[in-house]
C-alpha cells in the first residue's frame, strides 16, 4: 500500500505539544497542515511555537533558514474544525477522554469525505472503543506518535476491531515516508511499548521495596550492566511519576488486575506526596537545587572499595557461552584460565577461584542455590548486555560465603576493570531478571496477536531506546535459560506476576528462537 501522496492534506486537531509536533512531522515530509484548537489562538500560538524551536537549529547550523521558511508556510491555523473538511488525513492529539474523543470524531465523520482517513494519537485509550459509535470504524486506527514527536522515531500504527487492512497499510507507509519507525500493533491495553515496557519499571521498584538497593545503585547497574540509555528510577522521574503511575494503573486494571502490572505502592507514595519527579523538583532524586551548585548532583551508586586479595588461576567448568567475553577479560589481565568439562548434568558453567565457586544467576537466589548444589563459597553474578565492555555488576552471595571468599569475588571483577555493586541475595538480581520478564511480556504480547516478534523488538528499541530488543536478547541467551530463570523467580516469590508465557515456554521446549 502507498503512502498518502505530499499533495494531500494533513489535518491536526490538538495544538499541545503532541498535536504541535504532530502537525511538525507533517509539514517537513511536504504536507500541507491544518492546525485546530477549541481554544482561541492556540493553534498560531502552536505553530510559532514550532517556528522559535526550528530557528534554534538555524542557529547552531542545523538547519537552513528558507527551509524553515518552507515548513511554516505549510502549516495553517484554523479557528473552526470545519477548516478541516477537506483533509485526506485528520488525526486527532487531544486530552485522553474517551467520550470527547467519541465526540470529535462523529463531527469529522459528518463533515468529511468518505474517503478521509481518521486517526487518534491516544496511549491508552481503545481504539475500537472509540470507533464503535461511527458509520464507518473501518477507517479509523490509532497512529500513537511518541514524546517530542519531531524527535522520537516510532509510530505505532494501531488497529482496532474494525479497521480495515488497508487503511493501517495506508497509515503505516505514511508514517514511514514522513521518516519515522512504524510497527503494526492491535489495539489491546498498552499497545506495544506501554504494555511490554511495564517490567523495567515494576522491577526496580520491587528490588527498591525489598531492599536489594538504593535508586542510584539499580539505575547505575542497569546502565553499566544492561546497557540501558536510563535506569528506571530516572525515567520515572523524567515522564513524571503522575503519568507513569496512570499509566501503569490503566494497564493493570484493562488487564483485570494481572498482578504483572501490579502497580507500586513506593510509586503510590510518590504521587500522593506530590513529588513527581523532574517537573516537581523532586521525586526518587532532589532536582530543586540542580545546576545552582556543584553539590546538587544525585546521589552515587554504592560501589566496592578496591579489594586486596590474591588471585589465584581461574578454572572455568563448561562451555562459557554467553559470558565468553568476560573469560577473555580475564586473559587480558594477565590472569591465568584454565578450562575444565562441565561437572553439572545441565552444562552449567561455573568459575572456579579456589574454593569459591562463581556463576551467572539463573533466577534462584544464592542461599537457595548453595544449598541446592551443595556448595560452601558460592557468589551469583548477573547478565550483562556485553561482558566485554560493561563498567559494572551486581553480585550476591549464599549466607555461608565467607568475607574472604567475597572480597576474593570482588577483587576478581575488579582485576578486570569492571566497578563491583553487592545487592542483598535476591533472586535474579537487577539485570537478568529485568530482561527476563521485559521478554516474558513481548512474547505474551506475540502470543495474543498484539504485535509480531520483529515489531515488538523494533518497538521497544525505537520508542524507548532499549539497547536490544527483548525477544533477540532472549534469543542470544537461549530460550530454555529464560525460561528457566521465570520458573525460578515464580517458585521464589510464589506469584503468577513471573509465570512464563506459554509461547516462550513452548518455544524453549522446542528449541526454538523468535527470530530465526
Amino acid at each position: 500500500m502507498s503512502a498518502l501522496p505530499t499533495t494531500a492534506v494533513i489535518g491536526v486537531i490538538g495544538a499541545g505539544a503532541m498535536g504541535a509536533g504532530i502537525a511538525q512531522v507533517a509539514a517537513q515530509a511536504g504536507h500541507s497542515v491544518i492546525l485546530h484548537d477549541n481554544q482561541p489562538g492556540a493553534a498560531s500560538a502552536g505553530i510559532d511555537n514550532i517556528r522559535r524551536q526550528l530557528e534554534k537549529r538555524v542557529a547552531k547550523g542545523k538547519m537552513r533558514q528558507d527551509e524553515v521558511d518552507g515548513i511554516i508556510a505549510r502549516l495553517q491555523p484554523a479557528d473552526t474544525v470545519e477548516a478541516l473538511a477537506d483533509s485526506r488525513l485528520i488525526i486527532e492529539a487531544i486530552v485522553e477522554n474517551l467520550e470527547i474523543k467519541r465526540q470529535v470524531f462523529a463531527q469529522l465523520e459528518a463533515l468529511c469525505s468518505p474517503d478521509t482517513l481518521l486517526a487518534s494519537n491516544t496511549s491508552s485509550l481503545s481504539i475500537t472503543s472509540i470507533a464503535a459509535n461511527l458509520e464507518r470504524p473501518e477507517r479509523m486506527a490509532g497512529l500513537h506518535f511518541f514524546n517530542p514527536a519531531p524527535v522520537m522515531k516510532l509510530v505505532e500504527v494501531v488497529s482496532g476491531l474494525a479497521t480495515s487492512a488497508e487503511v493501517a497499510e495506508t497509515l503505516y507507509a505514511t508514517a514511514s515516508a514522513w521518516g519515522k519507525v512504524a510497527v503494526h500493533a492491535s489495539s489491546t491495553p498498552g499497545f506495544i511499548v506501554n504494555r511490554v515496557a511495564r517490567p523495567f519499571y515494576a522491577e526496580g521498584l520491587r528490588l527498591l521495596q525489598e531492599g536489594a538497593g538504593d535508586a542510584a545503585t539499580l539505575d547505575a547497574l542497569l546502565r553499566q550492566a544492561g546497557g540501558f540509555r536510563m535506569g528506571p528510577f530516572e525515567l520515572m522521574d523524567l515522564i513524571g511519576h503522575d503519568v507513569n503511575y496512570a499509566v501503569t494503573r490503566s494497564v493493570f486494571d484493562a488487564y483485570y488486575g494481572d498482578t504483572r502490572f501490579e502497580p507500586s505502592l513506593v510509586q503510590q507514595a510518590l504521587v500522593e506526596a506530590g513529588r513527581l519527579g523532574r517537573k516537581s523538583g523532586q521525586g526518587f532524586y532532589d532536582y530543586s537545587r540542580e545546576g545552582q551548585h556543584e553539590n546538587t548532583a544525585k546521589p552515587q551508586p554504592t560501589i566496592s572499595a578496591p579489594a586486596q586479595a590474591e588471585l589465584p588461576p581461574l578454572v572455568v567448568q563448561g562451555e562459557p557461552g554467553v559470558i565468553a567475553p568476560l573469560l577473555e577479560r580475564a586473559q587480558e589481565s594477565g590472569l591465568e584460565v584454565v578450562r575444565r568439562e562441565s561437572l553439572q548434568p545441565d552444562g552449567t558453567t561455573r568459575l572456579r577461584l579456589g574454593d569459591l565457586v562463581l556463576a551467572l544467576s539463573d533466577g534462584r537466589c544464592a542461599a537457595e542455590r548453595a544449598v541446592n548444589e551443595g556448595l560452601e563459597a558460592l557468589v551469583l553474578f548477573d547478565l550483562c548486555l556485553d561482558y566485554r565492555n560493561a563498567g559494572a555488576i551486581a553480585l550476591s552471595a549464599s549466607h555461608a560465603t565467607s568475607a574472604e571468599a567475597r572480597e576474593l569475588a570482588t577483587a576478581f571483577f575488579q582485576r578486570l576493570g569492571i566497578d563491583v555493586v553487592w545487592l542483598t541475595d535476591t533472586p535474579g538480581l537487577v539485570v537478568l531478571r529485568t530482561v527476563a520478564m521485559l521478554a516474558n511480556e513481548a512474547a505474551d504480547a506475540v502470543l495474543q496477536g498484539v504485535c509480531s516478534a520483529e515489531d515488538g523488538d523494533l518497538a521497544m528499541q525505537a520508542g524507548v531506546n532499549y539497547p536490544r530488543g527483548p525477544l533477540a536478547w532472549a534469543d542470544s541467551l537461549g530460550l530454555a535459560f529464560v525460561h528457566r530463570t521465570l520458573t525460578h523467580l515464580q517458585q521464589s516469590y510464589g506469584e503468577e506476576r513471573y509465570r512464563a508465557s506459554f509461547l516462550l515456554r513452548r518455544k524453549a521446549l522446542t528449541e526454538e528462537n523468535f527470530h530465526e
